[in-house]
């Protein structure tokens, strides 16, 4: 039997929106420097100096061993691209940057796609889509409906624009842990799962390729990839849901 999901308490909620807004400034501002010529070293020292000074702490940084601040994914990388001096940006490249920032004991996650210079068609309409898909998730963040209603309008936004949905990473629960219960699948039968109630916290984070969903893990152990060789995008907000509907904490692009 699942676990029930503690929601969070007003107080706590409203540290989340700081947490939040620190992480959305950051991507913002990363988004700006991201052109080519820069490394992915280089936007990871910018976001954890950017973090630092607002007084957070960035909650990637050792988390299980990672090494650094954001994940930087490049082209066919799903999630979890080690940044590096090496890894520079070239013309026509997409570049995911995922980052969260750690503020008062909460936490902040969220993660977009960027061009680099000028790319092609498909790639900036796969990007769209998976923004697409995103907000059709949070839309159906509502109290009384299930999380399978949620992963099901991911689901069904992406395919039906020809695009595959990964199945082998997903969102999830947010608030003093980045990740907490329950898992949310971007994929899934609408009205079956957990219900949602007010004061819940999600990270939505749709990974959507532009070929086959399955994934592989490179050789160093983190970075995911297609298998196929696809391009994938990655958008994520961290979301809370309220009387009055899902608040999104990470608004920024």
């Amino acid at each position: 039997m699942a676990r029930r999901v503690e929601p969070k308490s007003p107080a706590e909620l409203d540290k989340m929106r700081q947490a939040g807004r620190i992480a959305a400034r950051v991507l913002v501002e990363l988004g700006k420097l991201v052109r080519p010529g820069v490394s992915t070293k280089d936007l990871d020292r910018a976001a954890e100096r950017m973090i630092r000074e607002a007084g957070a702490v960035p909650t990637f940084l050792g988390y299980r061993g990672y090494p650094a601040s954001i994940c930087a994914s490049l082209n066919e990388e799903v999630v979890h691209g080690i940044p590096a001096a090496k890894r520079v940006l070239r013309d026509g490249d997409i570049v995911s940057l995922d980052l969260a920032a750690t503020f008062q004991g909460f936490v902040g996650d969220t993660a977009a796609t960027f061009a680099v210079g000028t790319i092609s068609g498909e790639d900036r309409r796969l990007m769209d889509v998976t923004v697409a898909s995103l907000e059709r998730g949070i839309e159906r963040m509502r109290a009384g409906n299930r999380l399978g209603d949620v992963s099901n309008a991911v689901q069904v936004c992406a395919e039906a624009a020809g695009f595959g949905v990964v199945r082998d990473y997903v969102g999830h629960g947010i608030g003093r842990q980045m990740h907490e219960e329950p898992a949310v699948a971007n994929y899934g039968t609408a009205g079956t799962g957990l219900r949602l109630e007010v004061g819940m916290t999600l990270a939505l984070e749709p990974m959507i390729t532009a070929g086959s969903w399955k994934t592989k893990v490179l050789p160093d152990g983190w970075t995911v990839a297609t298998q196929d060789g696809s391009r994938s995008a990655h958008f994520e907000h961290t979301v809370a849901l309220t009387e009055a509907g899902p608040e999104i904490l990470t608004k920024g692009f």
